[in-house]
This record gives structure tokens, C-alpha cells and sequence, in this order.
């Protein structure tokens, strides 16, 4: 079956800007980055990142039709890779750890290109993408310094942790000296992975640092 096929046509961002839209009374007589002659001059010419927006969810597959077309359509020579950028995450959760992987931008791919009317084309066109984002009728490349911190991000060692509970909320201590107590969280720390929670302990509330592991949501 083609994945195409499963990819909603109603369902999407209304946000981004689209290549295609008519421009408005106050863009009129503005010339597009697609019409520039030296656009299409090989000295003149840089590759660059550029961001395209997509239905939310089908990140991969809308990746993978890309680089379908890129091959297909004989466009190795003008688009040259195609990443869905995303970060290792351990979720913790009733103190179980759990590896995953999560998209960094949700409903947004990275695609180095050279812009020029075919390569947006096969861009654009390609199933589930609903627009490049930029100004106007213009797609806007990222600057080396934002694909630099992008990379950086997805390359990192250091994993982001996502936990299911909050400060306020009631957890019960499963691991240590206070195991089964219930206190409140006051606070959490997530690069050292700590949560301080509130015990009553001889009728004082006495404050507790505990890895994220060592508590539950009650």
C-alpha cells in the first residue's frame, strides 16, 4: 500500500507560509528569490538548509517520499540530504526508565538544497509537505550558527528527561531510607535528574533529595 496514501489532507499547521499562496495587495510588484537570474548562476550559487513544514506526525514518512523524488527525479545534483532532526529523551515514569526518541521540531523537516524552480518543485510537491517557511513569497535559509546548534542538539550525549509528575504534586518515595513515604514535590532539577520532595518526617516537614527513579506519581 503507498504511504501516501495514509497521510491526512485536512489535517495541518496553518501557520506556515506557503510558496504557492497569492500575494497580498501589499506584496504586489515584489519579485520572488525564484526569479533572481543569478539564482541560477553556478558561481553564484550555495547550497543551504532550508525548513519545510508538514503534517505533523508523518515526519518520516514525509522524509522518506523526499528522498524517493530526489532519486527519481534526478535531483541528486541540486538537493542533497534530508533530516527529520530529533533527541535522545528517557521518560520516567511510576520509576521506570524509558529510552525514546523524539522530534525536536514537531511537524518540521530540514532539507539542504540548492533553491532554484525545480529543486522547490520536487519540494513542494512531494505528498504531506504543505509549505517552505520564510518571508513572503521567499523560503528563508537558516543561518550555519542555527544548523550548527540543531546538529549540536541531536548529537549531544547528555539525553533530556521527561517525567511524569510536577511540582505540587503528591509522589510516593519507592527506593532508600523514606521508602513509602508520600510527600510533595518542591522542586526538580533536570540536569542533575533530582527532585526535592516535601516529607513529613517526627511531624516536621523535612525536605528530601531523591533521583527521579527513586519516586512515583500517587
Amino acid at each position: 500500500m503507498n504511504d501516501d496514501a495514509n497521510i491526512p489532507q485536512d489535517d495541518y499547521d496553518p501557520e506556515p507560509v506557503y510558496m504557492d499562496d497569492p500575494a497580498d495587495d501589499d506584496a504586489a510588484g515584489q519579485t520572488s528569490i525564484l526569479d533572481d537570474p543569478a539564482l541560477y548562476d553556478d558561481e553564484e550559487v550555495q547550497k543551504h538548509w532550508y525548513v519545510i513544514h508538514c503534517y505533523s506526525g508523518y515526519e518520516n514518512k514525509v522524509e522518506h517520499a523526499i528522498r524517493q523524488r530526489i532519486e527519481t527525479m534526478g535531483m541528486t545534483g541540486s538537493i542533497f540530504d534530508v533530516v527529520v532532526p530529533t533527541e535522545t529523551e528517557i521518560e520516567v515514569k511510576d520509576g521506570k526508565r524509558r529510552e525514546v526518541e523524539r522530534r525536536v521540531f514537531p511537524g518540521y523537516i530540514l532539507v539542504q538544497m540548492k533553491l532554484d524552480e525545480d529543486s522547490w518543485y520536487v519540494v513542494r510537491n512531494t505528498p504531506g509537505v504543505t509549505g517552505f517557511v520564510g518571508m513572503g513569497n521567499d523560503p528563508t535559509p537558516l543561518q550555519e550558527s542555527e544548523v550548527d546548534q540543531i546538529f549540536t542538539r541531536m548529537s549531544s550525549d547528555v539525553p533530556s528527561y521527561k517525567v511524569d509528575f510536577k511540582i505540587g504534586q503528591k509522589v510516593r518515595i519507592v527506593d532508600g531510607p523514606f521508602n513509602d513515604f508520600i510527600g510533595e514535590v518542591s522542586d526538580i532539577d533536570a540536569d542533575k535528574h533530582k527532585v526535592r520532595v516535601m516529607v513529613n518526617f517526627f511531624g516536621r516537614e523535612t525536605p528530601v533529595e531523591l533521583d527521579f527513579l527513586e519516586v512515583e506519581r500517587v
